[in-house]
């Protein structure tokens, strides 16, 4: 990883982060391939991981049960760091419930949590409340070829080519549809262990900063909805990215880099 340039003296860019990127359900650490160099470039450490049964990690997702199955190599990451190490916590679309998880577990690990286009549960309501609110607003038809299935203690879903190319990637360049394409893998919101896990902690997950990135142009989860969500938890920061789909990473890979540079400056 890249180390901190010293002919950098963007005052931005002075202190070096170490930013950890959670990908979105059914996606891989290989959706952030255009950012993770961009933060690189100018000193901050990246960390980009395949949460469990996704990217190459060589479980299914039928292996797993709950949200906390799903989020253990995160998990893991956060446990790894040295004692006084602190991450900026980035999450997109369902990968707010694996930062609500991680943090609830490590909030001394964490200096900011930042919300990309992202499912963002409170502490007041049970952690699949944000989550069974959209799937309430979302009528059937809107998840178009998504395919789902029973399968034990979860429902199991994988994002069809017309959901991909006019739900996700609609903005973004077609090279990376093609590529989500291949690389996708079924996913499961885990909508069913969330429903009876205890809430998140005020004293965890409420205690650590919060930020949210809303893309303007998303057609996975709109507008209106996010701000819903912000509304709803409230944070201490909020950008909004103009002329991005939900794949804000693939889409606008430089404003969003720019937007999280400007974030975490602040915290």
């Amino acid at each position: 990883m890249s180390p901190l340039s010293r002919e950098n003296t963007d005052p931005e860019n002075m202190e070096n982060k170490h930013y950890v990127l959670v990908h979105g359900a059914c996606h891989g650490a290989w959706s952030w391939y255009k950012l993770k160099p961009r933060l690189e470039s100018v000193g901050h450490r990246v960390s980009v991981l395949d949460l469990a049964a996704s990217g190459i990690y060589p479980c299914k997702i039928e292996d797993l049960a709950t949200m906390s199955e799903y989020s253990a190599p995160l998990l893991k990451l956060l446990a790894s760091l040295h004692p006084h190490e602190k991450v900026v916590l980035v999450g997109h679309s369902l990968a707010g419930l694996n930062l609500a998880v991680a943090i609830d577990r490590f909030p001394d690990k964490v200096s900011l949590a930042v919300f990309l286009a992202a499912f963002m549960p409170d502490t007041i309501h049970k952690p699949s409340y944000v989550l069974e609110q959209y799937i309430e607003k979302m009528p059937a038809q809107g998840w178009m070829d998504t395919q789902f299935r029973e399968c034990g203690s979860i429902t199991t879903m994988f994002f069809g080519p017309q959901f991909l190319s006019s739900k996700l990637y609609q903005l973004s360049p077609m090279e990376d549809l093609e590529l989500a394409k291949v690389l996708i893998r079924p996913g499961s919101l885990f909508v069913e262990d969330l429903s009876r896990a205890k809430n998140f902690s005020k004293e965890g997950y409420g205690s650590v900063p919060r930020a949210y990135i809303v893309c303007n142009e998303d057609e996975a989860i709109p507008t209106k909805f996010q701000r819903w969500m912000i509304q709803n938890f409230g944070v201490d920061e909020t950008v909004e990215i103009k002329d991005a789909d939900h794949m804000a990473m693939l889409s606008k890979p430089q404003e969003l880099c720019s937007a999280l540079l400007a974030i975490a400056s602040k915290f």
